[in-house]
């Protein structure tokens, strides 16, 4: 490449780069993958190696991140908070160890002992701690300069006010604050129930609500987060990495659980193997390894570049996200009649899996990330298992993208459609619609419920074609000898199957609730009405509002169900399945368990002492006992700790009995004599 053509391609990157920079970091907009961001940063530093000369003092290859937001006050870093260089696969990975030796002039034969931990993709903050107490919260910002959302911080339980054990003087803790998966889903499930705008990813969401003006909106949102390393300490030192993490874990500070130890880069690459395959088993989001040099003193030889350590590297996973196409954009009818647009797009490889498919969700889903047929898009794994489309990129369009049009009629049964006010879905109100009855039929085998294995679309159609079943319950009339006449179901497939519905008579109540399909009724719904109610006819005759009491079932899922046991075809419902020897009781450990806590509500407000919320929560259902988040007549306690307020008030004007966390402790038999 020629100078010209180099320094065009800088300038032109350069200018990418930093714009992408501001969206991720200052706006938490993102516009492109982290993939496509490291790819671009990659070429740019190479093409800077080759051509000195043309280095630009705003290349983002001399920046740790973007400048920090006005709305804050601005805190200076005593220790810069750097970058890490990264490496995209397993020989980068062997040449960054063998760059290490070569600089501080270890022979290529010695090994070096690497800490190994999981980066996580949240957003890296500095706390600093005087005298034990913290003081000051600040994001990292440019790496030089950070803002202070000290309050913001403090509303992460996760974060000690004080430390324990004797600290150092001053101690400044690196962590990287995140967001659970769970919890970013129950967020963006409110926001989207409210009508508000979701959340693109858990790190999108955990930099927004740190950066609230409000803290009482960054509690709301559970943030955590994991430690990491130190800043600046006064009257404290260590030999290796390892001992500093020990030494903050006995202050007090939260370390991931998952940190190898490891004595070469060989048995890093294992690491880096091991949880490459192994990342979706976890609750929080991550994007790569962290490998460190474990000896401080080898980290001093090599020292740092203005950009990050020598003696450390950020080993990234394979992408999540990918770039494609949108060919079409098709319409399914879901079992509750809602129809579904769904994004059918050019095969993609992401994350171990080829994508050709998305639930785009409901109408205003597609015109709130305005996806059009003909867009390129970006689509990202959610679960490993389930594609989603994040957002189009308006940018590449062409002009003969066409929008997206909810049809006036079902696709497949020609009814008209509806849409009721305040609701986001569209449905077909037609209950004999086949997609319907065949999306119903394939709920009720499904693993989650009845569990019927062998039933899948293929059977199921027929069965519905010929008319051997109408609805699911007819599942349970069916002999050997009608399955046997299907395509491709020979004798043995055709008596397994019938084994398989018989087994699954004795799925019990909750699975039994949930198979039925009721609209609203998930299976966190269904548990806590089998844990309220012994059979199917006491929940097909209680009362909507008898319904709304127990915990976790609102109005709306209230009046479905009331609705579903009142139409002429369900009222005899739980009677048809006794008779067809379906259980329509609920199994013995669905019900209250014999514990100290059998079958007792329980409400925790205030702060208290010797646990977390979370955790005085966990040991009340370890114990038969169940917590919920609000105070209602079903509630039989609140534990109530110093500065209780309208839980309280609620508590007594129903008159559920008040203790204290002493009391709680004592009947649970960990109270300290």
């Amino acid at each position: 490449m020629e100078q010209a053509e180099a320094r065009q391609r800088i300038e032109q990157l350069t200018e990418q780069l930093n714009y992408y920079n501001y969206r991720y970091y200052v706006l938490d907009a993102p516009e492109i993958s982290d993939e496509q961001y490291d790819a671009m940063l990659v070429e740019l530093e190479r093409l800077e190696e080759q051509f000195p000369e043309l280095l630009r003092s705003d290349s983002p290859t001399q920046r740790v991140g973007a400048e920090p937001s006005d709305e804050f006050e601005t805190v200076e870093h005593t220790v810069p908070m750097l970058s890490l260089d990264k490496c995209f696969n397993e020989d980068e990975l062997i040449e960054f160890d063998r760059r290490l030796k070569r600089h501080v002039g270890m022979d290529e034969d010695e090994d070096i002992r690497y800490v190994c931990e999981l980066k996580i993709d949240g957003l890296a903050v500095s706390l600093r701690y005087e005298d034990g107490v913290l003081v000051q919260g600040a994001t990292r910002g440019d790496g030089a300069r950070g803002e202070d959302i000290t309050p913001n911080l403090k509303t992460v339980r996760s974060i000690p006010l004080r430390l324990r054990g004797e600290p150092p003087a001053i101690i400044e803790v690196r962590g990287e604050v995140f967001l659970p998966i769970s919890e970013f889903e129950r967020i963006n499930a409110e926001r989207e129930a409210a009508g508000e705008e979701t959340f693109a990813n858990p790190r999108n969401c955990a930099a927004g609500s740190v950066r609230q003006l409000d803290p009482s909106i960054t509690a709301s949102r559970r943030l955590d987060i994991f430690c990491y390393g130190t800043g600046e300490v006064v009257g404290g030192d260590w030999a290796s990495h390892s001992e500093e993490l020990e030494v903050l874990r006995e202050l007090g500070c939260k370390l991931n659980p998952h940190i190898g130890s490891v004595a070469s880069i060989e048995e890093a690459r294992e690491f880096c193997a091991d949880w490459t395959a192994r990342r979706q088993e976890l609750d929080y989001a991550v994007d790569g390894v962290v490998v460190k040099a474990d000896s401080v003193e080898l980290q001093q030889r090599a020292g740092a570049t203005s950009h990050g350590p020598r003696w450390a590297t950020a080993f990234k996973f394979p992408a999540v996200e990918a770039e494609t196409v949108v060919t079409d954009i098709e319409v399914t009818v879901a079992r509750t009649g809602q129809l579904t647009p769904v994004a059918i797009m050019e095969p993609v490889f992401v994350d171990g899996s080829t994508v050709s498919r998305a639930v785009l969700h409901n109408e205003d889903e597609v015109a709130r990330k305005d996806v059009r047929v003909g867009d390129h898009v970006i689509i990202r794994k959610a679960g490993d298992v389930i594609p989603e489309v994040v957002r189009s990129l308006p940018e590449r369009r062409t002009g003969d993208e066409r929008q997206f049009q909810m049809p006036d009629e079902c696709p497949v049964c020609g009814t008209e459609v509806v849409r009721e006010e305040g609701e986001a879905a569209t449905r077909c109100p037609n209950l004999n619609c086949p997609a319907r009855r065949l999306s119903l039929l394939l709920h009720w085998a499904g693993r989650q419920a009845m569990d019927i294995d062998g039933l899948g679309e293929a059977v199921g159609k027929q069965l519905l074609d010929r008319g051997l079943v109408e609805r699911p319950e007819d599942l349970y009339t069916l002999g050997a000898e009608q399955l046997e006449d299907l395509e491709r179901m020979a004798e043995k497939s055709a008596q397994n199957l019938i084994d398989a519905i018989e087994a699954s008579k004795e799925r019990g109540l909750e699975r039994l609730l949930f198979a039925l399909g009721i609209l609203h009724l998930g299976r966190t719904a269904a548990a806590r009405l089998a844990e309220s109610y012994s059979s199917l006819r006491e929940i097909a005759d209680a009362e909507q509002e008898e319904l709304e009491q127990v915990p976790e079932i609102g109005p709306k899922i209230a009046e479905s169900i009331s609705d579903f046991f009142s139409r002429p075809e369900n009222r005899d419902l739980p009677e048809r399945l006794e008779e067809l020897g379906v259980r329509t009781t609920r199994l013995e450990h669905e019900g209250p368990v014999g514990t100290p806590l059998e079958g007792l509500t329980f409400v925790f407000t205030g702060a208290l002492n010797g646990m977390t919320r979370s955790e005085a929560e966990e040991k009340a259902a370890n114990l038969g006992g169940r917590a919920t988040s609000s105070v209602s007549s079903h509630t039989d306690y609140l534990v109530a700790g110093p500065g209780a307020g309208s839980k309280l008030d609620r508590a007594r004007e129903l008159g559920v009995e008040v203790i204290s966390e002493e009391q709680f402790l004592k009947m649970i038999g960990e109270a300290e004599d």
